[in-house]
């Protein structure tokens, strides 16, 4: 009896399946430490204790992607470890903080399937819950994956296509318990520019880049304990290793401190798409569009939506050609909420 898994290929899923997913992580300050040396993380609310709870927080919570890379990693050895790519993400919540003592896992629900016109991958949708250890969820997700079939010759299954929302509703979102922004330090967090500075339709050019380096992104990948193929065997992608997804969001947020240190919590993700692919040494820069704003019942505390756009060297304010088409500098297109003060 083989021991060991493959992981699961399309005709391997069906639509109500749910998956309980292994190993769960006790996450600790040196998760922070190590996040914040693979990118240039400088959000005041994720760094200082101190920061944290002059903002009604008990303390410093790990940082918002950095929990939901954790949770992630846990779903990828039964979503997306025989994954030809992560397409795209909607409906994420960031539901509770997430903070050092915490232990994190994660569950999937299949809710939709799409055998490809080739016959040899299909298109599986899961929405995904991390719980904390008490069991309450710390957030919620849907991604899709563009999975190889195993047996060419399995029947298509029904196609289920999820209905989602194109964005979330500012009453979507979930503020956390105690968040008052009405005594924020605008010199500690960096910028003064608060929640009325910004305008719908602005965009910001956030200047910075960082040159993606092979070593970084293989060991914030295991960081994660991500387990696709495509990130570390060459075999399956000889043209070189495909850079994790989530490597690019987390430098593109980080980046994006230039021009938005005071959107200090993400707690929506309302789409994404990894448009094209990043390899190892591919220089990524960012911009962003404010898409909307929105009060909500916290003390001093905004909600903005932003769009997110990482690039290799394309111009900014740049996203797709005339027949509608990512533009192939652009590596991703992020639409998310953040929170920050009025």
């Amino acid at each position: 009896m083989a021991k060991t898994n493959p992981g699961r290929f399309f005709e391997d899923y069906s639509v109500g399946q749910v998956i309980d997913h292994a190993v769960p992580r006790t996450v600790g300050q040196g998760e922070r430490a190590l996040y914040h040396a693979l990118y240039p993380a400088r959000h005041a609310l994720y760094s200082s204790d101190e920061f944290a709870r002059a903002s009604g927080l008990p303390g410093s919570p790990l940082d918002d992607l950095a929990a939901f890379h954790v949770v992630f990693g846990k779903t990828v050895p039964d979503v997306s470890l025989n994954a030809v790519a992560n397409l795209g993400y909607a409906e994420g919540r960031w539901l509770k903080p997430v903070y050092p003592g915490d232990t994190l896992r994660s569950s999937s629900e299949v809710i939709g399937l799409k055998q490809n016109s080739n016959g040899k991958t299909g298109v599986v949708y899961v929405r995904t819950t991390g719980t904390n250890q008490n069991g309450q969820a710390v957030m919620d997700y849907v991604r899709w994956v563009m999975v190889r079939k195993n047996d060419l010759d399995a029947p298509a299954p029904e196609t289920v296509v999820p209905d989602l929302k194109a964005a979330l509703a500012v009453g979507d979102l979930s503020i956390p318990d105690g968040l008052d922004f009405s005594g924020y330090d605008f010199t500690l967090a960096g910028e003064p520019h608060r929640w009325g500075d910004y305008a719908v339709g602005e965009t910001i050019d956030h200047v910075d880049g960082v040159t993606i380096e092979e070593a970084e992104h293989m060991m914030a990948t295991r960081l994660w304990q991500n387990t696709a193929k495509v990130h570390f065997d060459l075999t399956f992608r000889p043209e070189g290793r495909l850079i994790y997804g989530g490597h690019v969001i987390s430098m593109a947020r980080a980046l994006s401190f230039n021009g938005l240190a005071n959107a200090q919590m993400i707690v929506g993700l309302n789409g994404g798409a990894h448009a094209n692919p990043c390899f190892a040494g591919d220089t990524i820069k960012c911009w962003s569009e404010v898409l909307d704003k929105a009060e909500t019942p916290a003390p001093g505390v905004g909600a903005i939506r932003l769009r997110l756009v990482a690039t290799k060297g394309g111009t900014p304010f740049a996203l797709k050609s005339e027949n509608g088409k990512y533009l192939p500098e652009v590596l991703l297109d992020l639409d998310y909420w953040a929170l920050m003060p009025i």
